[in-house]
């Protein structure tokens, strides 16, 4: 498999399937620090990143937005002093495409 941070998000319809949970556990121990979760029955991968200030939060933030923009994958971003919250999951299917992983595998380096 090619490494996440290489691939392009592909256009995610209504119909697309979603990920498998062989395909969940392969696909997480390339993004080790990210939860898989259930919300509103839905499965969503979300990390924390820690700062030490408001402003280097705010501009990880910024750069997490931009990224999301290039790849037309949009996340949930929760900014805080501090910390910012990006929970990835696709909307149009109400669950996890390869796309949340490909993103977050993505948000992993703009952090490093």
């Amino acid at each position: 498999m090619t490494e996440l941070t290489q691939q392009k998000c592909e256009a995610c319809r209504a119909d697309a399937p979603k990920v498998t949970d062989e395909e969940l556990a392969t696909l997480i121990k390339e993004i080790p620090d990210w939860v898989p979760h259930v919300r509103d029955n839905i499965m969503q991968l979300e990390r924390e990143f820690k700062f030490r200030n408001f402003k280097l939060a705010m501009e990880f933030a910024i750069k997490v937005g931009n990224m999301a923009e290039e790849e037309g994958h949009h996340p949930a971003i929760l900014l805080e002093w501090g910390k910012v919250t990006v929970t990835w999951w696709s909307h149009s299917i109400k669950g996890l495409h390869k796309n949340d992983f490909i993103c977050a595998a993505k948000t992993d380096k703009l952090f490093d």
